[in-house]
C-alpha cells in the first residue's frame, strides 16, 4: 500500500496539524516505510498463535491487598493550597 501525499495531508487536517510542504513530503515517506512494515508483518503465519501470547511466561507482579488504616484528613491536606472544613479547596470551573 502506498501512502500518498493527500492521505497525509488528510490524516494532518483531521489531527488538527498545519504541516509545512516539506513535512508533508517527509511524512509520506515516513508513514510509507510504516506501512510497508506492517505489510511485511503481514506474510508472517500466525496460525495457531495466541493472540494475547508472550515470548516469555508472565505473572502478575500486583501484591495482595491488605486493610489498613488510613492516614487521616489533616495529613491529606497539609499540602493543599487553599482547605475548607476538611476539604481541597479549588476555584469555580463552571459558571
Amino acid at each position: 500500500m502506498k501512502m500518498t501525499r493527500q492521505e497525509v495531508e488528510h490524516v494532518a487536517r483531521l489531527a488538527r496539524l498545519a504541516l509545512s510542504e516539506d513535512e508533508v513530503e517527509r511524512m509520506t515517506g515516513q508513514l510509507d516505510a510504516v506501512l510497508g512494515y506492517v505489510e511485511k508483518l503481514n506474510e508472517l503465519d500466525t496460525e495457531g498463535i495466541v493472540p494475547t501470547a508472550h515470548a516469555v511466561p508472565m505473572e502478575n507482579a500486583f501484591r495482595a491487598d491488605e486493610s489498613r488504616a488510613s492516614r487521616g484528613v489533616v495529613w491529606a491536606l497539609q499540602n493543599a493550597p487553599e482547605a475548607t472544613d476538611e476539604c481541597f479547596k479549588v476555584p469555580k470551573v463552571i459558571e
